[in-house]
């Protein structure tokens, strides 16, 4: 009985820390970064490149969340906020490609320059994201188009990797359903813990490889 009891409150301490760490965690990145995430285009700074971070794409077009991402990205850089696009996703299976799939709709439906847009085929998550736009790509600035939800997470590991970076909160095309939010912040939560993590403990992408400058040719970075 008393090895149980031992256990129970080990096992109810440690829950409670680790609940105590969670919400620490996500305090400290939202509050850290609010001076970097915008939602006013006017009092947005001039970065030379826009980072798209890559979501749900299908055959013949993209998720809303993507479409809210690229919507805001083409208007800075008609705006002259930004002046390379770089598009990063999950091109790690022959029959799944997010940033191919981006870049084809940015062409079709935006009339956007395909010569200004780089791919960043390895982005597996938004730690990877920043840290290949760091040292693939030779990002040295950048604006991070994304929801509200993941701003400030994707700005927080952008700096800490050295970039100096802000984040534009994509207005929303089509409003989301609440549910659809609520399961955005519990999810974005749990990922705010990894990225201090990823950063605390200097995690490595899956892939790195031969730099690809954004001031250089886009089509280098094409597959």
């Amino acid at each position: 009985m008393k090895k149980l009891k031992f256990f129970l409150i080990a096992s109810t301490a440690l829950f409670f820390l680790t609940a105590i760490f969670c919400v620490s965690v996500n305090i400290y990145m939202i509050r850290s970064t609010e001076g970097f995430v915008y939602q006013d285009l006017a009092s947005l700074p001039q970065k030379y490149t826009v980072i798209i971070p890559g979501a749900k794409v299908y055959k013949t077009t993209v998720s809303h969340v993507v479409r809210d991402r690229l919507e805001a990205a083409v208007t800075l850089v008609h705006e002259k906020k930004a002046s390379r696009y770089l598009v990063s996703g999950d091109h790690g299976r022959k029959n799944y490609d997010e940033v191919n799939g981006i870049k084809n709709f940015m062409c079709q439906y935006y009339t956007v320059e395909e010569s200004d847009i780089f791919l960043d085929h390895a982005g597996f998550s938004t730690y990877e994201t920043m840290y290949r736009a760091r040292d693939i790509f030779c990002v040295k600035d950048c604006v991070i188009v994304t929801q509200k939800t993941f701003a400030p997470r994707a700005v927080y590991l952008a700096r800490k990797l050295g970039l100096d970076a802000v984040a534009y909160e994509a207005p929303e095309v089509l409003p989301y359903h609440p549910r659809t939010k609520n399961s955005w912040r519990l999810r974005e939560s749990l990922a705010r813990v990894k990225a201090f993590l990823d950063i605390t403990f200097h995690t490595k992408p899956k892939y790195l490889g031969a730099q690809i400058p954004i001031t250089g040719d886009a089509a280098a970075s094409w597959d």
